[in-house]
């Protein structure tokens, strides 16, 4: 299933993908749950995921602590800072990370809302990862944190196949919501 979402990821045009992204990023801006975060990690975009630029930027402006993750073993990530979007830069696998003289590591029982990617969600709230386990190791440590995904509509399926492990989100946003 992992390789059949991926893969339809890959056939959207970048005219659509952008599209929505925009709807989506509107969605969770005009949500209950952004307006009551004060410190949201969200992840950098690979080409086929949702596009996040605009939500770092908003965040960014209206005072919020954005946070990205940041790679620091095999399976392992901590939530880095993002001052401000001139402390970007293109890191491994051409995915944006903080610039090093710029980090800052925040603890994870210090965010209030993650925003999760991933392969595919349902509607419990299940989620297939991209295969790493990197958000199955992280998103238990965000005890305090509204675990969100932004998703095409067709990475929303009835049921998923779950292991003891895999994190689960508290909330799917689509652009059929």
């Amino acid at each position: 299933m992992r390789r059949e979402m991926l893969s339809r990821r890959k056939t959207i045009s970048l005219d659509e993908r952008d599209k929505i992204s925009r709807v989506l990023v509107e969605k969770f801006l005009s949500a209950e749950i952004y307006r009551a975060s004060k410190v949201i990690m969200a992840y950098a975009s690979t080409p086929e995921e949702i596009q996040l630029e605009k939500l770092f930027v908003e965040c960014l402006a209206d005072g919020k602590i954005l946070a990205i993750p940041l790679i620091v073993g095999k399976g392992e990530m901590q939530a880095v800072i993002v001052p401000n979007m001139e402390s970007l830069e293109v890191g491994a696998f051409n995915i944006m990370t903080v610039k090093k003289d710029c980090r800052k590591i925040i603890e994870p029982a210090q965010i209030d809302c993650v925003i999760v990617p991933g392969a595919a969600f349902d509607v419990n709230g299940n989620r297939l990862g991209l295969g790493g386990g990197f958000y199955d190791r992280f998103l238990p440590r965000a005890v305090n944190a509204v675990k969100v995904a932004f998703a095409y509509d067709f990475q929303v399926v009835d049921d998923l196949p779950t292991e003891i492990h895999d994190a689960k989100v508290d909330i799917v946003i689509t652009a059929a919501d």
